[in-house]
C-alpha cells in the first residue's frame, strides 16, 4: 500500500488494517523461522507497511495530518 492509500482510510479502517497486517508480518516470521518462506523480502516489505500505517495512525491522534493538509490546501491557492 501506498501512503496515499492509507490516508485515505477512516481511522476504524486503519485500526483494522493495522490488526490484519500484524498478524501476516507474525505469520511471515513464523514461516521464516521454519524455512517455509520462499519469498523473504515480503517480511520487510510487509514491516514497512506496517510501519507506515503506525506513522499515520499517530500522526490522526496528534492531529498532525489535518495540519499537513492544512498547510497543502493553502500552498496550491
Amino acid at each position: 500500500m501506498n501512503i496515499k492509500e492509507i490516508r485515505e482510510l477512516s481511522s476504524t479502517d486503519l485500526t483494522s488494517k493495522i490488526h490484519d497486517i500484524s498478524e501476516e508480518l507474525a505469520n511471515l516470521k513464523f514461516q521464516h523461522s521454519l524455512h517455509q518462506l520462499e519469498n523473504t523480502v515480503k517480511v520487510r516489505k510487509v514491516r514497512r507497511d506496517l510501519a507506515r500505517m503506525l506513522t499515520i495512525k499517530k500522526e490522526l491522534d496528534l492531529g498532525i495530518a489535518v495540519a499537513r493538509a492544512a498547510q497543502a490546501a493553502r500552498r496550491a491557492e
